[in-house]
């Protein structure tokens, strides 16, 4: 790609300094910048790679930056079984175990509250 001149534009100039420098493009004080875009790309790849990256020693250094302090240890499974008993009593015992409640789930339900859980019902049906 050719060398390609910057047209500066009044209207998108974000600074005073960018509005001052297109002004004077735009009168002709100053040539506007020329831009060589081959030559900017090849010298951007040159520089996204760095020296240590190129030799192998940039592994190395970015295992030892990241390595963790510290060692963990494994974590060890550990099996439940649980032996049912056909008790219902045992199973109350565990929901409120479970679900750390000090009502054992039980809450004030009202008649009202039930015909009204109902009618929502039947309406989505």
């Amino acid at each position: 790609m050719p060398d390609e001149e910057v047209k500066p534009n009044l209207n998108e100039a974000s600074t005073q300094d960018a509005q001052l420098a297109a002004d004077n493009i735009a009168s002709g004080e100053e040539e506007a910048p020329t831009v060589d875009f081959d030559a900017d790309y090849a010298t951007a790849q040159k520089f996204s790679v760095s020296e240590v990256d190129r030799t192998g020693k940039g592994a190395i250094a970015a295992e030892a930056a990241t390595a963790p302090n510290q060692k963990t240890s494994q974590p060890q499974e550990t099996k439940t079984q649980t032996q049912s008993t056909g008790n219902p009593d045992d199973f109350l015992e565990s929901a409120k175990e479970v679900g750390n409640s000090e009502t054992g789930g039980a809450t004030n339900v009202s008649d009202d509250l039930v015909k009204q859980a109902l009618e929502k019902g039947e309406r989505q049906n």
